[in-house]
């Protein structure tokens, strides 16, 4: 997963750690994972978010201890995490958020990127040696104001940068707990105004069903009631992220993901010192 839409759930009464207000000037532990227990932390939120909060129906591989959301794909990738400030000088505060890079080596070794799973990504074969694929992100549930997120892509920025990388793939992943009414009109909203150019255009290996959306207006659902686009996927689209076609649609996460790109060179001007500094 690229961009994980999490902002509908709501928080469990017995969510920490407690978001502080927000005029107060925070200074994040932003880091990669050193060693298995940082691999082992980032694993531990990605379950309480995604089967405790998303209900997604996980199938770690073979000896993974519970608790963890894991896949064959964690061991290539490198884990990205973001901690709130210690209580003290050197002691690391809870995790409040986490993602995973798969740079274009160890997508070789993997035999692979995540989304090729789900979708054939034969147009953008050109592309793969300088393609990062971002997957896995998600935010604990009382710091999901952006903050977190912003973090973790100005971190993400200069990686790419470090390792000369021009372009960023993943997927939105809507819920469906309404039936998949908000992804496919998302969907029949978004392709008139957010389309990659033809050239990159992919196909799911499994689409989500369209057939309830055809013919609907581009930016309103069924009866005229207004689609809103979720908070985090616009905030990427006003980055300059691109869709690359169809959503497809994840069973075992009960999401529809939307496939997306995001190209340095395409990056918005007012997020381009943001995240890539001078």
């Amino acid at each position: 997963m690229f961009l994980d839409i999490h902002d509908q759930y709501t928080t469990p009464q017995t969510a920490t750690p407690q978001q502080p207000p927000v005029s107060s000037k925070l200074s994040f532990d932003i880091y990669w994972a050193q060693s298995e227990d940082d691999i082992r932390a980032a694993q531990r939120l990605r379950y309480r978010v995604f089967s405790r909060d998303m209900r997604a129906r996980l199938t770690p591989p073979l000896g993974t201890p519970p608790g963890l959301d894991a896949d064959a794909f964690d061991p290539f990738c490198e884990h990205l995490l973001v901690r709130a400030p210690g209580a003290e000088p050197g002691v690391r505060g809870p995790l409040l958020g986490t993602c995973r890079v798969l740079p274009p080596a160890a997508a070789r070794r993997a035999c692979g990127l995540y989304v090729d799973t789900e979708f054939d990504l034969q147009p953008l074969q050109l592309l793969r040696k300088q393609t990062l694929e971002l997957g896995r992100s998600c935010v604990h549930p009382a710091w999901r104001t952006g903050t977190v997120i912003m973090a973790l892509w100005r971190e993400l920025g200069q990686y790419m940068l470090r390792q000369n990388l021009h372009t960023m793939i993943g997927c939105a992943s809507i819920p469906l707990t309404d039936g998949g009414h908000s992804a496919r009109m998302l969907w029949q909203c978004l392709q008139h105004t957010h389309l990659a150019p033809l050239p990159w255009r992919v196909q799911p290996r499994t689409a989500l069903p369209l057939d309830a959306a055809d013919g609907a207006p581009a930016a309103q659902a069924e009866g005229g009631q207004k689609i809103d686009i979720p908070p985090l996927l616009k905030g990427y689209l006003r980055c300059g992220a691109r869709l690359l076609g169809p959503p497809a649609l994840d069973v075992a996460f009960n999401t529809a993901d939307l496939p997306m790109v995001l190209c340095l060179d395409g990056l918005a001007p007012r997020y381009r010192k943001h995240f890539l500094g001078n």
